[in-house]
């Protein structure tokens, strides 16, 4: 059967002053009514109860979730002593699903996504589920077709097509390349045989277990202690040491760029990871100036800025373009747009003069 694991790790610094330590990006609203781990659960209910339903996320972010997910049972919830990256995130999902159904089949991703429209990833996913089926050994991936040359995703180089399922087209894998340059980005989209990583993956659990046991032996032997002592009293003991002992690795490192079967579905719905705050100009109409205003806001000459805000409070601007203005509680970000990587360097700023307060 179906489980969903859904990965809520992230710290969201780019996001920052309205992500912060305790409410990071998978736990805000930024489009519609929903928060993004919201929208992530919504995505796969018609297909997987919450019974098969598994969320990992910091440890301190355990009660967050079950606030925000109330259909999980406590024990789907998994709380990281602390952040190891996606391999050792999917290994131990992976290792806990088995336990549980050995010929269990995983759909994995991110809580922070948005995906458009519903009912064509749950094709995709469906079409996936059947791959995973026909090939219990591969790994599969979603590809999303690329619209501009990006320098910030990395890149999946497509083989040859096979036989695609739900009218979902499917290929084996040629390489995984890591984020390019801007010229080489403009080269892998003429081509068209590169398309954007999602990060998101379906697998049967005894498959990705098998890849980790002979690409990262140290990190399957983990996962299993962990995995074996779940349902003892020692579960907290064995979790905390067992983790805190993993290297930070990526699954991307750690398998898919060695795997020797790997297949990669063609995304038959809009993507879009939420990287920055940038993203709102994807999700949200811009004024006549171009700017994106999320806030009660006032300007003259303002243009092609982003202005974000608590309710009440007005942002009055003049003479400005290509800001980004954000607003949140105690804090207030002013950045260039063209230099939105800078928030994440902020974030670490704030941690070496000692201002944590305002994370």
């Amino acid at each position: 059967m179906l489980h969903a694991l859904i990965m809520a790790g992230g710290g969201g610094t780019r996001f920052w002053p309205r992500s912060r330590q305790k409410k990071p990006k998978q736990f805000l609203t930024l489009t519609g009514d929903r928060s993004l781990i919201q929208m992530a659960l919504d995505r796969v209910e018609a297909q997987v109860p919450p019974e098969r339903s598994w969320v990992i996320t910091a440890g301190q972010h355990k009660d967050e979730v079950a606030k925000q997910l109330p259909t999980l049972s406590a024990d789907r919830i998994v709380g990281e002593p602390c952040g190891r990256d996606t391999a050792a995130c999917i290994g131990l999902g992976a290792a806990l699903i088995a336990r549980q159904e050995p010929d269990a089949t995983m759909l994995v991703m991110p809580a922070d996504h948005v995906i458009e429209p519903v009912q064509e990833f749950r094709r995709a996913a469906h079409a996936a589920e059947q791959l995973a089926a026909e090939h219990p050994d591969a790994l599969l991936t979603i590809g999303i077709p690329p619209t501009y040359p990006a320098t910030g995703y990395g890149y999946i180089q497509r083989r040859e097509e096979l036989a695609g399922r739900q009218g979902v087209t499917v290929h084996r894998v040629k390489a995984f390349q890591e984020k390019p340059k801007a010229e080489a980005a403009e080269q892998y989209l003429a081509s068209g045989e590169y398309f954007w990583n999602s990060g998101i993956f379906i697998w049967k659990a005894s498959a990705i277990l098998r890849e980790l046991r002979e690409q990262q032996p140290k990190l399957f032997a983990a996962v299993q202690k962990i995995a074996d002592a779940w349902p003892t009293p020692r579960r907290v003991e064995v979790l905390k040491r067992e983790y805190e002992g993993l290297a930070r690795i990526s699954i991307d490192y750690a398998v898919m760029e060695h795997a020797k079967k790997v297949l990669m579905l063609q995304a038959p719905f809009r993507w879009d990871d939420v990287g920055s705050w940038l993203a709102l100009e994807r999700m949200h109409p811009q004024d006549a100036e171009g700017n994106t205003v999320l806030a009660s806001h006032c300007g003259i000459n303002s243009k092609q800025c982003v202005i974000v805000a608590d309710e009440g409070h007005l942002i009055a601007t003049a003479g400005v373009e290509n800001l980004l203005i954000i607003h949140d509680g105690n804090a207030t970000l002013v950045a260039d747009r063209r230099d939105e990587a800078a928030v994440k360097q902020l974030v670490e700023l704030l941690k070496k003069k000692g201002l944590e307060r305002y994370l």
